[in-house]
Parts: structure tokens; C-alpha cells; sequence
């Protein structure tokens, strides 16, 4: 099946950073969009995000039309039974079990027993939370990369109880939205991305606690080896192209010496209990001026829409569409 987005209303509740940036992936795939904002704050900045990320798109050729050409299919509202036409429910909230249940329960008051409950969570596990819910089978996991109208990325994640044949509907629907999904079929803490992320993280970490190297240099090393060669392949086909024997050799010794705690580390827990959120407040891992954090956020910005060209470029099926064009 070939869903149709023009077809199918979306709904999504949580309209802060990321909930903007889902909200726009889906009105440039055709979705009419009925987004809830829970906090009047995020009601009264909503639409100038969403329009900023529109026009953004506009000028850096991501889309085709202007933005009042997609605003027209979005409804920002605070009332929850505005999402009853709604085939596809996104949660978009803090990390915070009991506000998403709250959420549930409200959502789950107006939408049909059979429309698809999903929540962005990055943190919780989908068989948690669908015990929450009435129907735990329509309820599965939708993991998005910030930010969410520019990133391929995007994973599908099923619970202990969903049903698979909707995450593959999702998985589906997702190359729509200009994605390459992974669809998670079984459910796991931190899903596949966060879990390869997070020892990365606290490799790092290790690093410059244990005094091998500064911030600046270990940030240089990713850029100027992983970030050389991710966006074209991903670990195991780097392996097959760079001699998977080489690896094999590396693993015996290194593994043992790679870091294994299961506590924080101090270096972020310090950061973090001293008030510190990194460019939102000018204080993280390196510190800021508020021109330096501004520069940053719109150098992000400015990367996202190029390194997306740059992909683009290089699909997944890349070597398999040459080998087709040969005959």
C-alpha cells in the first residue's frame, strides 16, 4: 500500500522545538496537520517557528512553494477534540511518564479506536508506555532527529504489543515524509540510534575525564573521521569497504580498555547541576557569548539544509540504481 498523506490528517501534541520541526517534515509531505499546544507559551510561538522553518525551506530549495501554501493545512489549537478526524496521533512532550499518560488519556477521549497512537519519546520504552493506553496495540514509537524536516532519519519502534503490520504501514508512510526509516521490531531502552550514540557519549567523556585529550580535540576526531564517511555508509558497510579483518584484530585488544561504567559521568553531571543546557543558555561543554550561541544555532541551521543536499546525492540504493543504470 501506497498511503496517500493528502488523505491522512496527522495529529500532533507538543509544539516545542522538535514538535515545530515534525510539524513542518509533515506539512511538506501534504498532511493536513492538527497540532495541540499543551503550554500556552509554545501556542503563542508556534506558528513563527513553523513558518521560519517553512521559509527556510523555501530558500534553500526544499520545497517549491512559499510558506501560506503549506500553513494552509495547519490547525494550531489547545483543544484536544480538534484531533478526532486525526488517522495518525504523534505525542511530542517532555520526558516525563506521567505528563504523557495525562496525554494519552485526553487524546485517546476523541480519536477512533483504530486511528495509530505513536509517541516521539527518546528516553522511555514503547512497552511502557503503551500499557498506558487503552488500545496498546495501535500504539508504537516514531523517533525523530532534530531537525525533523531536514534529517533522513527516523525510527519506527514497535512495543512488546504492537501490532508489526502497523509499523510497517508507518515504515511506509515514513518514505513520504523523505525519510530512510528503521523499523525497530522489537522494543529495546534507547531504540538502535541513541544505544550506538550513547557509548559514543560516553566514550567521549571517559576521554576527557581520564585527562587522553581536550573537548576541542575529541569533537575533532569525530568530525574528521566518523563525520568524513556517515553520511555516505553507516558502521558495517565502513567495515566491508576498509578491510573487516582490520577490525577484527583492533577489537581483540581495544574492547577491554573501553569504558563500561553504568553512573553518570561527573563531567556532564557537573555541567548540568550548575544550570548548564549548553547553546539554549550559553553554558555546556564549552562556554558561549550570546553572539557565539546565536552564530551556532544559525550555522546548525545553515549545515543542515547543505549536508542534506550533500545526501541526497547518495541514497541508500546508490551503487544499486548504477548498477541498474549499466544494465
Amino acid at each position: 500500500m501506497n498511503p496517500n498523506p493528502q488523505e491522512i490528517t496527522v495529529g500532533l501534541v507538543g509544539l516545542g522545538l522538535m514538535g515545530c520541526s515534525i510539524t513542518t517534515c509533515l506539512l511538506i509531505a501534504g498532511h493536513p496537520v492538527v497540532a495541540v499546544a499543551p503550554i500556552p507559551d509554545d501556542l503563542v510561538h508556534a506558528t513563527r517557528r513553523i513558518t521560519e522553518h517553512l521559509e527556510q525551506s523555501y530558500q534553500n530549495g526544499l520545497i517549491v512553494n512559499p510558506p501560506a501554501h503549506y500553513l494552509k493545512n495547519l490547525m494550531i489549537t489547545e483543544r484536544y477534540e480538534e484531533l478526532s478526524p486525526c488517522r495518525l496521533v504523534i505525542e511530542c512532550t517532555i520526558e516525563d511518564q506521567g505528563i504523557k499518560e495525562s496525554v494519552y488519556q485526553k487524546v485517546e477521549r476523541v480519536i477512533a479506536p483504530d486511528a495509530l497512537l505513536t509517541s516521539n519519546t527518546s528516553a522511555i520504552p514503547i512497552s511502557t508506555l503503551q500499557k498506558l493506553t487503552q488500545h496498546p496495540k495501535r500504539f508504537l514509537g516514531l523517533h525523530w532527529a532534530e531537525p525533523a524536516h531536514t534529517t533522513r532519519f527516523l525510527e519506527i519502534i514497535c512495543g512488546d504489543e504492537s501490532d508489526l503490520a502497523q509499523g510497517e504501514y508507518l515504515y511506509a508512510l515514513a518514505h513520504h515524509w523523505a525519510k530512510e526509516p528503521i523499523l525497530v521490531r522489537k522494543d529495546i531502552p534507547g531504540f538502535i540510534t541513541n544505544r550506538l550514540m550513547y557509548a559514543m557519549y560516553r566514550e567521549a567523556i571517559s576521554l576527557v575525564e581520564n585527562g587522553y585529550a581536550t573537548v576541542e580535540d575529541v569533537d575533532r576526531s569525530c568530525r574528521n573521521n566518523a563525520g568524513y564517511f556517515m553520511t555516505l555508509v553507516g558502521i558495517f558497510r565502513w567495515m566491508d569497504l576498509t578491510g573487516v579483518p582490520a577490525y577484527h584484530t583492533v577489537m581483540k585488544n581495544l574492547l577491554p580498555t573501553l569504558n563500561n561504567s553504568t553512573e553518570v559521568p561527573k563531567l556532564i553531571d557537573d555541567i548540568v547541576k550548575s544550570g548548564g543546557k549548553g547553546i539554549a543558555n550559553a553554558k555546556g561543554f564549552y562556554n558561549y557569548t550570546p553572539e557565539e550561541a546565536r552564530l551556532w544555532e544559525e550555522t546548525f541551521t545553515k549545515f543542515s539544509y547543505e549536508i542534506r543536499k550533500v545526501a541526497l546525492q547518495y541514497p541508500a540504493d546508490y551503487v544499486q540504481q548504477k548498477l541498474m543504470e549499466k544494465g
